[in-house]
């Protein structure tokens, strides 16, 4: 069921969620995948979470964070538009995977991105975020050739 208006506790998750974002360490994850993690191809996104890639761990940080705020969203806890309106980040990521979503879902875990996808169709704001993010994908990667 989703939450209408959002209230004082929808306001309370949305500030909790950003300070977990100021964490050093999740700080130093999203800076990872935000700005050095660009798959090209599925071998490039699956490699990611092989526990040797250089950047397994910030994947691992940065993509269970998103999926357990995004969950929030996706189950009626927070009013959606409302979080969304701040916590649209985590979409970066889902655009430069979601290429390669059914075939992760396939053959590492049939649960990846579920909330993050979620989010991306069933929200107004997740929705335009998630263009945003897709347009900016595909010119970091047309860049890199």
């Amino acid at each position: 069921m989703a939450k209408g208006t959002p209230d004082y506790q929808d306001a309370d998750l949305v500030l909790r969620v950003y300070e977990m974002r100021r964490e050093p360490v999740m700080r130093a994850s999203r800076d990872a995948i935000n700005g050095k993690f660009w798959p090209a191809n599925y071998e490039e996104a699956k490699a990611i979470t092989a526990a040797t890639h250089e950047f397994n761990a910030a994947y691992r940080q940065t993509g269970t964070y998103w999926e357990m705020v995004y969950g929030l969203v996706r189950h009626g806890i927070v009013n959606a538009e409302y979080f969304m309106e701040t916590n649209g980040e985590g979409l970066l990521l889902f655009a430069k995977m979601e290429p390669y979503v059914e075939q992760l879902r396939k053959e590492v875990s049939p649960y990846v991105f579920l909330n993050a996808e979620w989010v991306a169709k069933e929200t107004q704001r997740g929705r335009g975020l998630f263009e945003i993010f897709r347009g900016r994908v595909k010119k970091a990667l047309e860049a890199r050739k």
